[in-house]
C-alpha cells in the first residue's frame, strides 16, 4: 500500500495516524465507488474517520485522501 503525499498532509493536517488508517480500512463500511481521475476510487469510512483508496493493480493500493468530520 502506498500513501499519496496529499493523503500524508492531510493525515497530519487532521491528527490521524497510519495505524487509524488501516483501521478504518480493515473495519470501515465501503461506499458506492466513484471514477473519478481515470480511476475508480472507493470511499471507506468507519466513525468519523474516511478513507479514499484506488487499486492500481491487485496488490497495488494507493490511499488518495484521509479527513476526520468534526
Amino acid at each position: 500500500m502506498d500513501i499519496s503525499p496529499h493523503a500524508w498532509k492531510e493525515m497530519q493536517d487532521d491528527g490521524i495516524s497510519v495505524q487509524d488508517v488501516y483501521q478504518v480500512l480493515r473495519g470501515g463500511i465501503v461506499e458506492p465507488a466513484e471514477f473519478t481521475n481515470q480511476s475508480w476510487r472507493y470511499r471507506v469510512r468507519q466513525g468519523r474517520r474516511f478513507v479514499v483508496v484506488t487499486f492500481r493493480s491487485e496488490s497495488w493500493t494507493v490511499v488518495v485522501t484521509v479527513w476526520r468530520t468534526k
